[in-house]
Parts: C-alpha cells; structure tokens; sequence
C-alpha cells in the first residue's frame, strides 16, 4: 500500500512544476520582446538625430540678410538674387533675362517647343508641371480657390486674383477709341481687337479665324470631337465649361438667375432672357 501511495504521489507531481515551467517561459519571451522593443526604438531614434546632425550639417550655405540656410551654394546665390533683382541668366533665343537657372530652362521650351509633361488622359502635354496639374483640374472637376464675394471657384489662385479685379471699382485700361474702361489688361486687349477686327487665331481645318487663343480651341473640339467636362453626377461629357456647368444645375436643382419681374427662378441665363422677353411682349 505504501508503494501504490508513492507511486500516485509521483505520479501528480510533475504536473504543477511543467505548468509553472511554461508561465515562466511565456514571461521570459514578452521580457524579450518588451527588450527587442526597446533596443529598436533606441535604434530608430539615433537614426533620426543622425539624419537631423547630418542635414543640418550639409546646410553650410547661410543667407547673411536673412539667416536661411542651404544645402547647395547655387540655391543660395538664387536665393540672394530675389530681394536685390539681379536676373544672371539670360536667354540666348530672344534675351529675356532670369533669375534662378530653372527659370530659364522652362522658358527655352517656348523657343524649342518642348512639352515633357503630358496628361495621361487626353494625351495633351505641356511645358512646365503647374500647367498639367492646373490641366488636370479640367478633368477632376476641381476648382480649390474660391472667391469670398461671390463664390465663384476657379482653378488656380492666379485666375482667382484676375476674377477679385471685376468686384473692385478700380479699371486702369481705358481705350482710346470709344473710352470703355477695363478691370482686366487681357479684357482690354481682346476689346481693342474689336476695333481693328484682327484674327490671329486660324483654325486649319475649316479656316475659321478667332480673336483668342482660347477661342480657337474650343472651335477645335468640333473637329477633334473631345468633351474634356465630365459631369460629376452622371457619365456626360460636354465641349465646354459652361455647358456642364447648366447641366450639372439638373442634377443639384440650383436655380441662379433670378428674375425680378415675377420673382420666378432658373437654370440657364439663356432662360431667363427668354422669358424676360415673353414677359415684356405680354406687358407691351
């Protein structure tokens, strides 16, 4: 009896030991991790005061007006030139003076005609990067700048700054022929090719001539059969801006134009003239 007693008793007595066994390899392994944690978190922090000494140090170029730092001395030296003036780089196709060395490779892609940027949807490319990226803002629908006075948007912040003139009563442009004044220079000048009916704009396949640029190419889109405004609420596509502008109105129920007489509101401006004309032939 004493020899089955022992027996049972070794038997039960491994059992608590293995499982204390394994408590104290779990808490050794977190132990270890918790460490590996630590030592790569110490790694990682070196590292980064590392690449901050080793930029800081790579900025030895110091502006004496303004204390800015930089890496390069070229960037420096452009740098420099802004407040003074000074433009060192001049083209040698038409003499046009720059400052930065940037500058001036653009702008001999006007004499060489080269256009690396190129949209991935319409394949059209252009000079410099600001102009596809302005570009893609016709295919997005995206217009982030927008004016505070009348909540127009607009693609770039330069058209933004041209659109804030119309608010303003100042016109500097006056023309000499009939004395209408103008908020904006390139309002003036397509005005003054009114008087002297001049079209420089040609299109090549039916010979049409246009006062503008701009006017030339939306004429082309009838040739070419592009439709660049997509609506964002439905898959049509439209020649131009205004026109997906009105159509878009379907969707929202924005009523803009507002009619005075019988206080009745709608979609188009082309609507409205019309039914003011109804509305006066019926007075009349």
């Amino acid at each position: 009896m004493e020899f089955i007693k022992e027996e049972i008793e070794d038997m039960t007595d491994p059992e608590p030991s293995r499982i204390k066994h394994e408590d104290t390899e779990e808490q050794i392994d977190q132990v270890r991790v918790k460490e590996q944690r630590q030592e790569l978190n110490e790694v990682e922090e070196e590292n980064r005061n590392f690449t901050i000494q080793r930029t800081k140090a790579k900025k030895t170029h110091t502006c004496t007006q303004c204390g800015k730092s930089f890496t390069h001395k070229g960037t420096l030296g452009a740098h420099m030139r802004i407040p003074t003036g000074e433009k060192a780089y001049t083209c040698t196709q038409c003499g046009k003076s720059l400052t930065r060395k940037g500058d001036l490779n653009r702008h001999m892609r006007i004499h060489t005609g080269e256009k690396p940027y190129t949209c991935t949807q319409c394949r059209k490319s252009f000079r410099d990067a600001s102009g596809l990226r302005y570009h893609l803002r016709i295919h997005s629908g995206e217009k982030p700048f927008n004016c505070d006075q009348c909540g127009k948007d607009f693609i770039s912040s330069p058209q933004l700054k041209t659109h804030l003139k119309v608010h303003s009563d100042e016109r500097p442009y006056v023309c000499s022929l009939c004395g209408k004044s103008f908020s904006r220079l390139d309002s003036f000048k397509l005005h003054q090719k009114t008087h002297s009916e001049v079209r420089d704009y040609m299109c090549c396949d039916c010979g049409k001539s246009f006062t503008t640029s701009s006017q030339l190419k939306r004429h082309q889109r009838i040739h070419t059969g592009e439709k660049p405004y997509k609506c964002s609420y439905c898959d049509k596509s439209f020649t131009l801006s205004g026109t997906l502008k009105s159509h878009e109105r379907i969707h929202t129920g924005e009523k803009p134009y507002y009619s005075t007489q019988c206080e009745k509101s709608f979609t188009r401006s082309s609507n409205l003239v019309n039914h003011n004309r109804k509305h006066c032939s019926v007075s009349q």
